[in-house]
């Protein structure tokens, strides 16, 4: 694909319109949506034998350019983020009773999250776009992955944070020269603090979802796992969910992969939910398209306590609808048991909104939902600072047997 004459089009998720791309924040010119997917050539790649080329390319996310929302290579920033291990879990997986449980180690990007992903695209076309200054909300990971790669690019970032954001967390968004607002409320009443501050000081405002570049990041997790498989799509993929724009991402991953010949399938979700903020969980249970929001979350994990989805979780219903896959909850304590399970049998460490995803997979094997001769990945992500003194209290260590019958 020539990047002089490449086109990237704007498919609006309302009513269908297709516009050209011009510029980094559009609503539909038909219905005036928010919320676009980016479209390519893929036919194209197909006659260029695109997937061919890939083996020799450096291994990180942009060897993927062609299907980013980017025209000018010269303006990337990046820190070296994506291509992370796939790790074949053998001990956990035979403790769980899973044959073929895959890691997708996404704390080897460079600020320790997936969301460095996010950053390194959005913060691209922002760069590209001539914007240098933005706002966003945050409940920690994101804002410490965009202050990082906003400082590269030289864009001056103001990250709103939620009451629940950890101390440590903070100074390290300022160690970046970030400026940080503590809002002492729920993450949705952050993300409106920071809107109306967005809006009055006339400044780029980052929307998440609704910023398409967002899940034309988390996609390249799935052209990994193409690669990284050998071209075979697992049979599910394992996320905890909180605004559920990984999983969006990763199954258009698949998607345009299926195109250009990649993989011949999309996998089922599995989407997890802290059992103390499960907006998706009790909607899905009833078979519901859309969400009521909780206006009260009852977690101390801050990165799953999103109360109102929107949206978002509409959007993830009907992949699940079309795909396949199931929902889960997992509490704050069986979290924290299963963090410990997983660094004592695979000597890895993560934060508790990973380990209530791992939680969750546990209940849906002794569900029978996944089946141990299945494949399975998770997404495993997050900074592993600092490790909480409940995590480490000997008392939850017993209890695992008796949750999840291990």
């Amino acid at each position: 694909m020539n990047l002089k004459t490449k086109k990237i089009h704007l498919k609006c998720t309302h009513c269908a319109q297709i516009t050209a791309y011009q510029k980094a924040s559009i609503v539909c010119p038909q219905c005036g949506g928010t919320i676009l997917q980016a479209e390519y050539d893929l036919e194209q790649l197909v006659h260029s034998h695109w997937k061919d080329q890939l083996s020799t390319r450096y291994p990180s996310l942009w060897r993927y350019h062609e299907l980013l929302p980017l025209f000018d290579l010269n303006h990337i920033v990046t820190l070296g983020e994506g291509w992370t291990p796939l790790i074949h879990a053998q001990h956990f997986g035979k403790l769980i009773g899973l044959d073929h449980l895959y890691i997708k180690d996404e704390r080897q990007n460079p600020t320790g999250s997936f969301k460095d992903r996010q950053a390194s695209v959005t913060i691209s076309v922002m760069k590209e776009q001539g914007i240098k200054e933005m706002v966003l909300a945050s409940t920690g990971n994101v804002a410490i992955s965009y202050s990082a790669y906003a400082a590269r690019a030289g864009i001056k970032l103001w990250a709103f944070l939620t009451g629940l954001t950890p101390d440590e967390k903070i100074r390290e968004i300022r160690l970046y020269g970030a400026e940080t607002v503590k809002v002492p409320g729920t993450y949705d009443q952050t993300k409106q603090v920071a809107a109306e501050f967005a809006q009055n000081q006339g400044i780029f405002l980052d929307s998440g979802l609704k910023s398409f570049t967002s899940g034309e990041s988390m996609k390249t997790m799935a052209l990994e796992l193409g690669e990284q498989l050998q071209g075979k799509a697992p049979d599910w993929f394992i996320q905890g969910v909180s605004g559920a724009m990984g999983p969006i991402g990763v199954v258009k991953g698949f998607e345009e992969m299926m195109v250009v010949g990649m993989v011949d399938k999309v996998p089922r979700l599995g989407m997890i939910q802290s059992s103390g903020c499960n907006p998706m969980i009790q909607a899905f249970e009833k078979g519901e398209r859309e969400a009521i929001p909780v206006t009260d979350p009852k977690t101390a994990i801050a990165t799953l306590a999103t109360g109102n989805p929107g949206f978002a979780y509409s959007w993830l219903y009907d992949l699940m609808q079309k795909y396949g896959g199931a929902m889960e909850q997992a509490t704050d304590a069986e979290a924290y048991t299963v963090t410990r399970l997983l660094a004592q049998t695979e000597g890895i460490s993560v934060e508790p909104a990973t380990a209530v995803a791992f939680a969750g997979l546990i209940k849906l094997v002794r569900r029978g939902i996944i089946q141990p001769q299945e494949q399975v990945v998770i997404n495993c992500s997050g900074h592993t600072y600092p490790v909480e003194e409940q995590i480490l209290t000997e008392e939850f260590a017993p209890e695992a047997l008796t949750w999840f019958k291990l």
